[in-house]
């Protein structure tokens, strides 16, 4: 799973992180283009300016005033939306911006015509990006009366539409800021939250095997002290204490095995997690069960079954060119007895390993898994992509099966067709 780990990283290395600072030019631009989109409501001054209403110098001065509210505009929202979560803002700073924004919108508004109006909806946002929470809510409204005055002395009487778009997009970027926050702090919480399950894995495996080595090795030493003293008197005894360190380290030997055993184990949830996270980091749809009912599953089943999802999803990936998975955890009850099924189908062509490839190494792998514990695999295409069924028993292989139950029928081959590339220990390639 390397390949995926570092493909899901450069796509997060590409997006547009919201609230934090850009991280290279690239972004910068990306951050830029989005709030240059918003700059449409400059239309009716600058068709204004090229109107040839004004003198020449009025023009010149008119586009000197435009542009330096736009550079002035931008400098205060880039600013504060690539503002890190956790920095102080300077309020008297930002202030000052936002304060220049609105003589310059009124001296442009009061010169040039009621045309300009448009630009306290600049103001507005910059109040509502850029201030804080409290400020912003008597800021905002303070701008709409402004425009309303301003248009009032300048005889434009039709400013109520834009009264209400002045003040909604105001409160309605307070509203984007406080989403921002939120989602920064998801981002961070995340990120804390899996610090802390890795630290407590630790810990725990260190509380596991301490509780295995700590009286086994204990043992092993007084014994071989024991031992040690007895040698030159008594050396059948001492041969007695030697095996008993034997019998102890092999014993230890084989609790630490079955530890290890235990934590490299796959489990069916966290797989089906894994699955859900994987597809859609690949742009896949994905439908995945959040909960499957696993009371009963032994864990032969339940491993083997796990591995199984897990090639499924990494082949849907990486060589099916899908757009849409599903996946399912169903019990069965059949012939053989009961079964919990696992199926995995995705919409993709499957180009990556036609038919005449034949079963890959990965599948081949899965189908001796699920064999081993009693399973069995069926891979292959179906009308509108490719589907994979990985059944494992409910019971465990060797129990003995209730009076008046069916005889189990003869066990048939896996059947793997259309399968694509993989390796023998499970993985894709």
């Amino acid at each position: 799973m390397t390949e995926d780990r570092v493909r899901e990283e450069a796509r997060a290395e590409r997006a547009v992180r919201l609230g934090e600072s850009p991280r290279n030019a690239r972004e910068a631009l990306r951050k830029s283009v989005w709030i240059g989109i918003w700059l449409v409501f400059l239309s009716s001054p600058v068709k204004d300016l090229a109107s040839g209403r004004h003198t020449p110098a009025g023009t010149a001065a008119g586009a000197v005033g435009l542009a330096a509210f736009v550079a002035v505009y931008l400098a205060v929202v880039f600013r504060n939306m690539g503002r890190p979560l956790g920095r102080p803002v300077r309020t008297r700073y930002v202030g000052a911006l936002i304060a220049g924004l609105f003589v310059l919108a009124v001296v442009l508004c009061l010169t040039l015509g009621a045309h300009w109006t448009g630009l306290f909806v600049y103001v507005s946002v910059s109040c509502g990006a850029a201030l804080p929470l409290r400020a912003a809510y008597w800021t905002i409204p303070l701008t709409g009366a402004a425009m309303v005055l301003t248009g009032w002395y300048l005889g434009e009487k039709d400013t109520g539409q834009l009264l209400l778009l002045v003040v909604l997009i105001g409160f309605a970027m307070t509203g984007v800021r406080q989403l921002v926050r939120t989602t920064v702090e998801l981002r961070q919480a995340r990120a804390t939250v899996a610090q802390l399950a890795a630290n407590e894995e630790r810990l725990r495996l260190a509380r596991d095997l301490h509780d295995l080595l700590g009286h086994s090795l204990s043992l092993i030493t007084l014994k071989s002290e024991l031992a040690g003293r007895m040698l030159p008197a008594h050396p059948d005894k001492a041969a007695q204490q030697v095996a008993d360190i034997e019998q102890v380290s092999r014993q230890a030997l084989v609790d630490v095995r079955e530890a290890v055993t235990g934590y490299r184990r796959p489990r069916l949830s966290a797989e089906l997690a894994g699955a859900r996270v994987a597809l859609t980091a690949a742009e896949v749809v994905a439908a995945v069960p959040a909960e499957p009912d696993l009371t009963g599953v032994p864990e032969e089943s339940e491993s083997a079954l796990a591995w199984a999802l897990r090639e499924a999803v990494t082949n849907v990936v990486r060589h099916s060119g899908a757009s849409r998975c599903t996946v399912d955890v169903v019990r069965r009850q059949t012939l053989d007895g009961a079964f919990l099924e696992l199926s995995v189908e995705d919409n993709g062509s499957g180009a990556a390993a036609g038919p005449a490839k034949g079963p890959g190494n990965g599948l081949t792998g899965l189908t001796e898994r699920l064999e081993k514990a009693g399973g069995r695999l069926e891979a292959g295409r179906v009308r509108h992509g490719f589907r994979l069924v990985a059944r494992a028993p409910l019971a465990r292989t060797g129990d003995t099966e209730p009076a008046g139950s069916v005889p189990p029928a003869p066990r048939r081959p896996a059947r793997t067709l259309g399968a694509r590339s993989h390796r023998t220990d499970g993985s894709a390639t």
